[in-house]
């Protein structure tokens, strides 16, 4: 478990053949809790909830490609929690899911999240997938294969666009704080700081 400044507790595990980065989101008193992106080993996502105590209220996806979406239908059946994706990424849910998930929220820009303590602001990303999706919390951000440290999601999956996501990475990730936690769906966790000095692919931005 990783505690941070902004109060939240975060329990990261990683899935599947590909390590995504399914994360456990709680607030520091309440147990209700969220899931970001169950790509696999549902039961192992559900092991690290009910050692902490945490109770699944909702599960978000970033976006709906294969190894970020193969334990959706697990994860929900067992906590009864809603899936909560963007409408663009629905044919990719219903493409890659192994069992079929029906939606219980669809997100867009500028949407709030609250669950128990936990309160995430939505970054619509588009570019590596047309529903891409960050979350951000107060000290932190979420953001699933938008931006990894050192680099960026593909583009060239059917629907990506280097277009879209340069500019998504320009009018949505750039404008944050320096100080902000990067939490990527791949690999190790940075900070907008670290990645506007270092990542190639920002510079010019």
């Amino acid at each position: 478990m990783l505690p941070g400044a902004d109060g939240l507790r975060l329990w990261v595990v990683p899935v599947g053949p590909l390590r995504v980065n399914c994360y456990l989101v709680a607030g520091s008193r309440s147990p209700e809790a969220v899931v970001i992106d169950p790509g696999d080993e549902a039961d192992a996502i559900l092991a690290r909830a009910a050692e902490a105590g945490l109770q699944v209220r909702a599960i978000l996806l970033t976006h709906a490609h294969w190894d970020h979406v193969g334990a959706v239908a697990e994860v929900a059946e067992a906590t009864g929690a809603p899936v909560l994706l963007h409408a663009a990424d629905l044919p990719l849910l219903e493409e890659w899911s192994p069992r079929p998930v029906v939606p219980g929220r669809l997100l867009d820009q500028g949407d709030e999240i609250r669950v128990g303590e936990v309160v995430l602001s939505v970054l619509h990303t588009p570019g590596h997938t047309p529903g891409g999706l960050c979350f951000r919390a107060a000290g932190r951000v979420f953001t699933g294969d938008t931006l990894f440290a050192g680099s960026v999601g593909r583009w060239d999956f059917p629907g990506g666009s280097r277009e879209e996501l340069l500019r998504s990475l320009r009018d949505r990730l750039l404008p944050l704080p320096d100080e902000l936690l990067v939490h990527p769906g791949h690999g190790p966790a940075t900070t907008i700081g670290a990645e506007r000095r270092d990542n190639p692919f920002l510079r010019g931005l």
